[in-house]
């Protein structure tokens, strides 16, 4: 059985906690994984706190920023 793309994230998140954020990162920005949840804020807030957490910060903003996007279109 093929994990859900919403399993993989929280996967990437549980092992960004355990390895670091980095090791987080590689799994969230896997091309599968990001398309599939493209439209998911949540996959975007998460992977922005993961960047914030490894210091790259303008791309953490822009990765915020998608998020909120997003969230504002849900209700």
């Amino acid at each position: 059985m093929v994990p859900s793309p919403v399993v993989e994230l929280n996967r990437a998140v549980a092992i960004a906690m355990a390895d670091g954020p980095l090791a987080g990162l590689v799994l969230l920005d896997r091309p599968m994984l990001a398309k599939a949840l493209s439209d998911y804020y949540l996959f975007h807030s998460a992977r922005a706190d993961l960047l914030r957490r490894a210091g790259r910060l303008h791309e953490a903003s822009e990765a915020y920023a998608q998020a909120l996007k997003l969230l504002s279109q849900r209700t």
